[in-house]
C-alpha cells in the first residue's frame, strides 16, 4: 500500500515537472514543498525509486507472499 501511494506521488510530480517545463515553469511539488530541506527531499526521492523497483518486481515478504497464495489459488492474474 505505501509503495502504491508513493508510485502515485512520484508519478503526479513527474506529470507535473514535465507540464511545468511545457510552460517554462518549475511545477515540482516535493522540491517546492522540501526544497529547504534537500536532505529530506533526497530521501523522498530515494523512497519513491524504491517503491517503484518494488511494484516492478512485487513484493516477497512471508505476508504479502500468503496473502497472494491464498488469493490465487485456482486463478490467474492478469
Amino acid at each position: 500500500m505505501i509503495a502504491k501511494v508513493l508510485v502515485i506521488i512520484g508519478g503526479i510530480n513527474w506529470g507535473l515537472v514535465g507540464v511545468g517545463m511545457l510552460l517554462g515553469s518549475d511545477w515540482n511539488l516535493v522540491h517546492a514543498i522540501l526544497g529547504s530541506w534537500p536532505a529530506v527531499e533526497a530521501v523522498v526521492y530515494v523512497l519513491v525509486g524504491v517503491a517503484a523497483v518494488a511494484k516492478i518486481f512485487g513484493c516477497r515478504c512471508k505476508t504479502c507472499m500468503t496473502a497472494c497464495a491464498s488469493c490465487a489459488v485456482g486463478e490467474k492474474h492478469v
